[in-house]
């Protein structure tokens, strides 16, 4: 299955005779508030809000801002979306596209390999002139059950390594990979050996993905050719999320470390560097 579907696709599934897609809402602002507010003012007919901070996170900590979230929280959050075993699940916000790719891949780690991200979000779906309501379904009742472990992960120790001996891409925006600003986390900088790789560079002006090929170029460019293995991170674990995504669009695995940079500055030794360089 394609990781992503467009406006048109995805209203044409919506439409259509066979059992539509799962819709989940997943709104996310860095910081807040909540996205339910946003959802409760207009979204796609029969979507079902999942709050990432509470839901798509576990409880900040040593191991990040947004550490992987408790299997039985995820598991339960899914079902009450109606995610069900064999059906299709289509996600998205009204922003850049982490929440939905944050949980794109949380579903996939869980084993559920039927989920899209809608491309372009709602800006995409409204630029097509399709509508949107303010009626909240009923909690769903599905029967999906957590398999945690289809996709690869790294911790700190592995991030390091793979930044000496694979590729380590760096999702943040350059300003923080290069250490001139740090609005989050303690520490400025980069892991040493990291490949600045901003997530924005992923998309077009008007939030879509870049087509296949032209991903696969600038993966390529960054060393990122499928030869090697491929890490990526961020601040905690979320527009890393969305990296990973243009990357199976562009037909490139990638593992994730979850804990970021968050996690990596919360041990005052381990090494940073900065400059536009991986140092």
């Amino acid at each position: 299955m394609e990781p992503i579907i467009s406006a048109a696709g995805l209203a044409a599934e919506l439409d259509g005779p066979g059992e539509p897609p799962v819709l989940i809402d997943v709104r996310y602002k860095m910081g807040g508030p909540p996205g339910q507010g946003e959802y409760a003012k207009g979204h796609i007919a029969g979507a079902r809000y999942v709050d990432l901070d509470a839901e798509l996170a576990g409880p900040p900590g040593a191991g990040g801002r947004h550490p992987l979230p408790g299997v039985e929280v995820f598991g339960a959050a899914m079902r009450r979306a109606g995610v069900s075993a064999g059906r299709d699940v289509v996600l998205y916000d009204d922003a850049n596209g982490w929440g939905p790719a944050r949980a794109w891949w949380l579903l996939r780690w869980a084993g559920h390999e039927r989920v899209r991200v809608l491309d372009g979000g709602l800006a995409a779906w409204r630029a097509a002139g399709l509508p949107l309501t303010t009626e909240e379904p009923p909690p769903g009742e599905g029967d999906f059950v957590p398999r945690p472990g289809r996709m690869p992960v790294v911790d700190a120790d592995g991030a390091a390594a793979l930044a000496r001996q694979g590729v380590l891409l760096d999702a943040r925006a350059g300003e923080r990979y290069r250490g001139e600003v740090e609005p989050i986390d303690p520490v400025a900088g980069h892991i040493p050996g990291a490949v600045s790789a901003p997530t924005t560079e992923n998309v077009a002006a008007d939030g879509t993905f870049l087509p296949a090929a032209r991903l696969a170029e600038r993966f390529a460019a960054l060393g990122a050719t499928g030869e090697a293995e491929v890490g990526v991170y961020c601040g905690s674990g979320v527009s890393a999320a969305h990296q990973i995504l243009a990357m199976a669009v562009a037909g490139v695995p990638a593992t994730l470390y979850p804990g970021s940079w968050s996690e990596w500055t919360a041990t005052s030794t381990r090494p940073v560097s900065t400059g536009p360089t991986p140092g």
